[in-house]
C-alpha cells in the first residue's frame, strides 16, 4: 500500500527558509545561508535593530518575525543598491536612514512573496499575507499579535550573510499537517532573479517618470518665446 507524504511544520519552516535564503542572494548579489539547525521557543519578539513581521491566514495562518543586527541590515541595504546599480556615494551610511528601512521592507515582501507562491504550488492550499511592518528599535519588544492559534509552533532560525553578519528568521503557525493523498505535478516557480527584476524594472520607471516630471518643458518655453 501506498504510503501518503506528510508536509510537517518543519517542512514549511524549510520552505520558509528557501525563500529567505534564494530572495536575499540574488537580489543583494551576494550568499545568504541558514543554518541546518532549528530552535524551538515559545515566543515570537521583535528585537534591535530592525524587527519586521507579516501576518498571514488561509489555508493556515501565522506570523513571520525577522530581526536584522545593525550590521546585517546595513550589509544587505548596502549590496542590494550596489547590485542595482546605484552610485556609492549615494548610498546611505547608517542603518537607522529610512532608506536601509524601505529596502529591507521591500525586500521583506519579496520574499514572504516567494513563500506564499511555494506554499500555493507545493501545498495546493493558498495564503495571503499582509504589509509587512519594519521597525526601527532600540530595545526588545514582545510581539504579541492575534492569529487565532490554536496550537502555536514557534520556530527560530539564524541567517548569516557572506561578511559573517547575523540575522533571525521566527515563525509562528497553528501544528499542521498536510497530508498528500493523490500524486500531482508541481509547476515551475517564478526564481528569485525574475522575482529581483521585477522589482527593479520598477524602480527604473519610477526614477524614469520622475525625471520626466522634473525636466522643463522646452518646446512649451520655445512657444511662449515666440508668442505662440
Amino acid at each position: 500500500m501506498k504510503k501518503n507524504k506528510i508536509v510537517t511544520t518543519e517542512d514549511i519552516l524549510l520552505k520558509l527558509c528557501q525563500s529567505v535564503s534564494g530572495v536575499l542572494t540574488s537580489a543583494t548579489g551576494s550568499n545568504i545561508t541558514y543554518s541546518a539547525m532549528v530552535q524551538k521557543i515559545t515566543k515570537t519578539s521583535l528585537k534591535p535593530d530592525y524587527g519586521c513581521f507579516v501576518l498571514f491566514d488561509g489555508g493556515f495562518s501565522g506570523l513571520v518575525v525577522i530581526n536584522f543586527t545593525a550590521k546585517s541590515a546595513l550589509e544587505i541595504y548596502t549590496n542590494y543598491m550596489r547590485n542595482m546599480g546605484i552610485p556609492e556615494e549615494e548610498l546611505a551610511i547608517v542603518h537607522t536612514s529610512d532608506e536601509v528601512g524601505d529596502v529591507l521592507g521591500e525586500l521583506m515582501n519579496q520574499l514572504v512573496g516567494d513563500f506564499t507562491n511555494r506554499i500555493r504550488k507545493e501545498l495546493r492550499t493558498d495564503i495571503t499575507q499582509n504589509q509587512p511592518k519594519m521597525l526601527s528599535l532600540n530595545k526588545q519588544v514582545v510581539l504579541s499579535v492575534d492569529t487565532n492559534l490554536d496550537r502555536p509552533q514557534v520556530r527560530r532560525v539564524t541567517f548569516s550573510t557572506e561578511g559573517n553578519n547575523i540575522f533571525y528568521l521566527e515563525l509562528a503557525m497553528d501544528k499542521t499537517e498536510f497530508i498528500q493523498l493523490e500524486e500531482f505535478e508541481v509547476s515551475d516557480d517564478d526564481s528569485p532573479d525574475a522575482i529581483l527584476e521585477q522589482a527593479q524594472q520598477r524602480k527604473r520607471n519610477q526614477a524614469e517618470e520622475q525625471s520626466s516630471a522634473s525636466q522643463p518643458d522646452i518646446s512649451d518655453d520655445l512657444l511662449d518665446e515666440l508668442g505662440i
